[in-house]
C-alpha cells in the first residue's frame, strides 16, 4: 500500500549514496557563498535578496545532477546571459511591471529553447531583472554582466573543480564520459531483456541523481530496440537505381548505388551490382546476394544539396 502511494506521489526510491548527497550539499553550500558576496558587491544588501534565488536553483542543478542536460555550462551562462537580457528590455519598454515581467518569463523560456540552452532558473534571472529594486533597474544592462554573467562564471567554475575531486561526478559531462571505462558487452548480453533490478543496480553504480524515472528508461529501451530490430532493409527494399546507406560512424560509414541486378527464380541467387558513392570505398563495385546487400544496409538514402537524407519508409 505505502509503495503504491509513493509511486502514486512520483517519490523514487532513493539509489544514491550518503557520500553523493553530502557532496551535493557541500557544493552547494560553497558557491552560494560566493555568489552572496559578488551579488551584494554590484547590488547592495536589499536587491541581493532577488538574484541570489535563482542562482540557488543553478547550485541545485550544478551540484545535484552534475551531468544532467540542464546543468551544463552553455545552458547554464546562455539560459541566465540571454534571461537576463530579456528581462531588462522589457523593463526598459514595458511601462506595466505585470506584462512586462510576464512577457520577460515567456520570451526567455522560447529563447532558450531556440538557442538549445534551457536552464529553469534563467526565467527567474529574467523575472528578477524586471521586478527587482532601485538597485537592479539603475544597472541596465550591466545587470546582465554583473552580476548575472559574473555569478553564472564563478558558479561554472566552482563546479568544475569542486566536482573534478569526485571521478564519478566529474563537471561538464563530457569530463565524466571521458574517464569513464566502457563497459565490457557481449552480443548475447547486449541484446537481453532489462530488469527491475538491472536498473537499481546500474543506477547505484553510478551513483548520481539521474533526472528520469525508472519507467521512463524502460520506455526508451523498448523503443530503441523496436527501431533497432527495424533497421534492417528485407531484400525486397532492394531497388535498382536507389542508394542505401550503413549507418556507420568514422571510416565505416558508406553509402552504396544499386547500378545492376540479376533476378532469379531463386531468392538466393539473386544478385545485385552496386557502387560505392560516398565514404569508404568510394568509387569501387562490388556484387552480392540481394539478401547479403540488404543486411548490410540500414536504409535507403537521397541526396539533399551537399548531405544525405534517410528516405522515410512505408509504414514505419
Amino acid at each position: 500500500m505505502l509503495t503504491r502511494l509513493f509511486h502514486s506521489l512520483g517519490i523514487e526510491a532513493g539509489i544514491t549514496s550518503h557520500t553523493e548527497r553530502v557532496v551535493s550539499a557541500l557544493g552547494g553550500f560553497s558557491v552560494i557563498l560566493l555568489i552572496f558576496h559578488i551579488s551584494r558587491f554590484f547590488l547592495g544588501a536589499g536587491d541581493l535578496l532577488l538574484i541570489v534565488p535563482s542562482m540557488g536553483a543553478s547550485a541545485v542543478l550544478l551540484f545535484a545532477v552534475p551531468h544532467g542536460a540542464l546543468s551544463q555550462p552553455w545552458n547554464v551562462l546562455g539560459g541566465h546571459v540571454i534571461s537576463a537580457n530579456i528581462g531588462v528590455s522589457c523593463a526598459l519598454l514595458l511601462p506595466e511591471p505585470f506584462i512586462a515581467a510576464s512577457l520577460a518569463v515567456g520570451l526567455a523560456i522560447g529563447a532558450m529553447y531556440y538557442l538549445r540552452c534551457i536552464h529553469p532558473p534563467g526565467g527567474a534571472t529574467a523575472l528578477t531583472a524586471v521586478i527587482g529594486g532601485e538597485a537592479t533597474h539603475a544597472l541596465g544592462y550591466q545587470f546582465v554582466i554583473a552580476p548575472v554573467l559574473l555569478n553564472a562564471l564563478v558558479m561554472v567554475l566552482v563546479a568544475v573543480l569542486f566536482n573534478y575531486f569526485f571521478k564519478w561526478r566529474r563537471y561538464p559531462a563530457w569530463l565524466a564520459e571521458r574517464d569513464r571505462q566502457p563497459a565490457a558487452t557481449t552480443e548475447s548480453a547486449a541484446a537481453g531483456p532489462i530488469r527491475h533490478e538491472d536498473l537499481v543496480v546500474a543506477l547505484s553504480e553510478i551513483d548520481s541523481f539521474i533526472d528520469v524515472s525508472e519507467n521512463d528508461l524502460l520506455r526508451i529501451y523498448e523503443i530503441a530496440t523496436g527501431k533497432a530490430e527495424q533497421r534492417h532493409l528485407a531484400p525486397t527494399d532492394i531497388i535498382l537505381g536507389h542508394y542505401y546507406g550503413n549507418d556507420a560512424f568514422g571510416d565505416e560509414w558508406s553509402i552504396r548505388q544499386i547500378v545492376d541486378e540479376s533476378p532469379h527464380a531463386s531468392p538466393d541467387r539473386d544478385m545485385v551490382v552496386y557502387k560505392v558513392a560516398a565514404g569508404a570505398g568510394t568509387r569501387k563495385s562490388g556484387v552480392l546476394t540481394r539478401g547479403e546487400f540488404a543486411r548490410w544496409a540500414r536504409h535507403e538514402v537521397c541526396r539533399d544539396d551537399e548531405n544525405w537524407k534517410r528516405v522515410p519508409r512505408t509504414g514505419a
